[in-house]
């Protein structure tokens, strides 16, 4: 059985704005459920452990897909969002994949985990996968490989595109933007079409775009699991 640990937020709030932030409840569910038809188990895990909130922005009707509310009404899979583990607690040498979800709160307390920054290297260096989506690209900007050298440089890697964050008005209020940061980092920043689904993988690194396309990730992850 492959082992895929998947990392969410604790950030419930904007720390610059009256307005409430967390895990963009689509990119967990699209990935979790081509993860869990390949009968592959996920673990949840956040900087701090315990509770991640839910973006309420996540949970409007337009938002919303049949399958978003099945997973929404699922006591089991709330209960894993709730008790999630902390960095602390877990072991890389258990899992096979990491995947970095989004939602704006990750601007804040991804980037600059080491714990998951070490999780992450020693799971790729184990001949594992590390993947992300959306905002969740910006956890992988400080991982660094067994050479000291950042692991996205000079592979391609998408994540939230700035056309799309200026399109929600928040470019100004998150504390960079995941596009141009990744670019810094030295990746081959890569999009698809605004708000369609997107994921490209470089090795054993997969990434996706925007909200759309937590499903694509996974399915690009599928296939290098089972090389």
């Amino acid at each position: 059985m492959k082992n895929i640990l998947v990392v969410v937020t604790n950030i419930s709030k904007y720390p610059n704005q009256e307005r409430a932030t967390g895990l963009w409840l689509g990119e967990a569910v699209h990935f979790a459920v081509e993860m869990e038809k390949e009968g592959y188990r996920i673990d949840y895990v956040s900087p701090k452990g315990g509770y991640t909130p839910i973006d309420p922005h996540s949970l409007q009707a337009d938002q919303m897909t049949e399958l978003d509310w099945k997973y929404y009404t699922n006591n089991d899979f709330l209960n894993q969002l709730s008790t999630t583990l902390s960095a602390d607690e877990v072991n890389p040498e258990d899992y096979d994949a990491i995947y970095y979800t989004g939602g704006h709160g990750v601007m804040w307390d991804f980037p600059n985990d080491e714990k998951l920054q070490s999780i992450a290297s020693t799971i790729h260096e184990n001949g594992g996968i590390v993947s992300a989506v959306c905002h969740g690209s910006v956890g992988l900007l400080n991982i660094k490989n067994a050479a000291g050298n950042y692991l996205i440089t000079d592979k391609k890697v998408a994540g939230f595109a700035n056309t799309e964050e200026i399109a929600l008005g928040l470019d100004k209020i998150v504390p960079f933007l995941t596009e141009d940061e990744l670019v810094r980092r030295g990746a081959n920043y890569v999009k698809g079409e605004d708000w369609s689904a997107f994921a490209v993988a470089d090795g054993r690194v997969v990434t996706g775009q925007n909200p759309s396309s937590g499903g694509a990730v996974a399915k690009e992850v599928i296939q290098l699991l089972k090389l």
